[in-house]
């Protein structure tokens, strides 16, 4: 069977409102742009994107329950679900996909609630405090470990 060449971009809560929200922790950049960032980083390597935002837990965990079907890997910032959602942990540990989390401030500098991460055991690729270009990075970063899965 063949590796499918798509990612699912998964963005959580309040992430619709980046370039608009706290823009001196999170820039003025939009999620427009944070699309098409990881869009051009994955094109690069023969990928493409399915991109999904909501502020709702079931939706993104529906997202990526269907990625296990036409996906090759999950990019994942979950916002402050990151914090609080064991749901959103188990889903994507159910799936089997590879994971990277991604996150434009860096969370272990904030408050310290933020500190804490469910879905750092189950994501192979971590970037923080890289602002939206650290989605380029998780993208480059996933798809390496998804060709040496594929290569292994």
């Amino acid at each position: 069977m063949t590796t499918p060449r798509r990612l699912l971009l998964v963005n959580g809560p309040n992430l619709n409102l980046l370039g608009v929200r706290e823009p001196e922790i999170y820039g003025t950049d939009t999620l427009d742009d944070v699309v098409h960032i990881a869009t051009d980083a994955a094109s690069r390597h023969g990928f493409e994107v399915r991109a999904v935002q909501s502020n709702h837990e079931g939706v993104l965990i529906d997202a990526i329950h269907a990625a296990r079907h036409d996906c090759a890997g999950i990019v994942i910032n979950p916002g402050g679900l990151t914090h609080t959602s064991v749901v959103l942990r188990d889903a994507l540990s159910g799936v089997a996909l590879p994971v990277a989390e991604v996150h434009i401030s860096d969370v272990s500098h904030r408050e310290e609630f933020r500190h804490f991460s469910y879905v750092a055991d189950v994501a192979a690729v971590h970037v923080a405090g890289e602002g939206v270009g650290g989605y380029a990075t998780a993208v480059g970063l996933l798809i390496d470990v998804i060709a040496g899965r594929a290569d292994g």
